[in-house]
């Protein structure tokens, strides 16, 4: 039998924290003045897909990794790592973090609340370290929070989706309740690991409150106080029903409603294994009485063809055999029946299919949405373009600011001094500025409040929001 040690190996190298960075940062402690003293850094988005961005996901970074203190094991690990990789390695500074702060790094974190919805172009984390043995410590962190990107553009993405579908809702329908359950995360398989499937399903809860993504739910319970973030129903998937062959089919069928068909229940069916027509036609003939007499709600899912046309086609097939019901709004609603859409499921599509379905009559109550890769993968850190970066140095006494520029890029200017971000009080606008805050005619003292607060501070969670805080603020942006 293989050994598992090396298993257990790396799961001790992935939380060592002085290994959690990049090679390159281990020399940076000799590069900086001989003079420096203290480091200021923050993170910003500096545009991208959306002109909106949904902070979420440090609370998750900051437990995981920043509340655990180094250790003398993690320092020798480390030691022995950088000396064989090429790199110098600051021993003498990481026994001065344990043995001066019991392991805990001595920097100071702020951020906006999670699931505030904040421009472009501002500041939302500063990272600060002003202990004169030690500043280097506010980049050295950088790789490790700048994976904050991954849970705001979940999140963001999830959000703008969220008012896609919700616009639709108000327009074609009387129940606005279900919009919670409209997308539905389907991305665990697509993901490039566990802690992805864990950090991006938990950010999509914030807008919606249905996902398959298992881990996602735990950790959205387990980092933001949650007794379950998110619900699933029954479903077939393709091995469920192929395994009863062709010619049983329907048998197939009717044991999804046999088993899991019952008042008030939803059960989802994958139903284009062979021939997906063929199945409509079954589901509206021998199998119609068998799913009416259940009570459910039964769930068709096509799951390939082009979205637009197989959706509506199977709408209106369902329409046929089971008859639908006019709103208030004029739009049609199917009879205990609906339809999920899985398959090429992203921004664009499910738009494409609201507005088809809104042409034709049907109200968006008759379709839920499945959305896998595009959700939790098909996304990197340019969506957004985020970026952590050094703006103010303390030399000697005296703060400095710093910042880039680059000739050949402007767009990658970065913002210099000490940063805040401030919020109208009337207006909901943000505004970042450098510290001290400098009142004038367009920032008048007693309109605006700080709308950064202190998260972290030498291994101290100072802030520990629960994912129903986080929710109010998010939908208190919904227009």
């Amino acid at each position: 039998m293989q050994s598992t040690q090396g298993f257990s190996d790396l799961a001790s190298i992935l939380s060592n924290l002085i290994l959690n960075t990049d090679s390159y940062k281990a020399s940076h402690f000799l590069q900086y003045p001989p003079d420096a003293s203290a480091m200021f850094s923050y993170i910003e988005s500096r545009g991208g897909r959306y002109e909106h961005t949904l902070f979420f996901g440090l609370q998750m970074l900051l437990k995981e990794y920043l509340c655990r203190p180094v250790t003398a094991a993690m320092i020798e690990q480390a030691r022995a790592f950088f000396s064989a990789h090429g790199e110098p390695f600051n021993e003498a500074g990481w026994r001065y973090v344990v043995e001066q702060y019991g392991g805990y790094l001595p920097v100071r974190i702020r951020a906006v609340p999670e699931g505030s919805l904040v421009p472009t172009h501002n500041v939302l984390v500063t990272v600060e370290c002003d202990d004169p043995q030690v500043f280097w410590l506010a980049s050295y962190v950088e790789t490790m929070l700048m994976r904050v990107w991954y849970p705001i553009t979940v999140a963001t993405q999830s959000w703008h989706l969220r008012q896609t579908i919700r616009a639709y809702l108000l327009k074609s329908s009387d129940d606005l309740s279900q919009l919670p359950f409209k997308l539905h995360d389907f991305g665990a398989r697509g993901v490039s690991s566990a802690e992805s499937a864990a950090i991006g399903g938990a950010a999509h809860l914030v807008s919606f409150m249905g996902s398959d993504t298992v881990l996602g739910v735990v950790a959205a319970n387990h980092f933001y106080h949650d007794s379950m973030a998110a619900f699933s129903v029954p479903a077939a998937e393709h091995s469920t029903i192929t395994s009863w062959g062709r010619e049983r089919e329907t048998d197939a069928y009717r044991n999804m409603i046999e088993r899991f068909g019952k008042p008030g229940a939803i059960v989802s069916v994958v139903s284009d294994s062979y021939d997906l027509f063929a199945a409509l036609n079954a589901w509206g003939t021998e199998l119609k009485q068998a799913v009416l007499d259940s009570g459910g709600t039964l769930v068709i899912r096509p799951d390939s063809g082009d979205p637009c046309t197989i959706v509506l086609h199977t709408l209106r097939a369902l329409e046929a055999s089971f008859g639908s019901q006019t709103n208030s709004k004029g739009r049609r609603v199917l009879n205990q029946v609906r339809v999920i859409q899985g398959d090429g499921v992203n921004p664009d599509s499910i738009a494409a299919i609201l507005a088809a379905m809104d042409e034709a009559g049907f109200a968006a109550d008759n379709i839920v949405f499945g959305m896998g890769g595009a959700l939790l993968q098909q996304i990197n850190r340019d969506t957004q373009r985020f970026a952590m970066k050094c703006s103010a140095i303390r030399l000697g006494d005296a703060w400095h600011e710093v910042s880039k520029d680059p000739v050949t890029d402007h767009g990658k200017r970065s913002m210099k001094g000490r940063l805040t971000l401030l919020r109208h009080r009337c207006t909901g606008e943000y505004r970042t500025v450098t510290l001290p805050i400098v009142w004038d005619e367009h920032t008048v003292a007693g309109e605006w409040d700080e709308a950064l607060a202190t998260v972290f501070d030498t291994g101290r969670l100072l802030v520990d929001t629960s994912l129903a805080e986080i929710r109010g603020r998010a939908y208190a942006n919904e227009v």
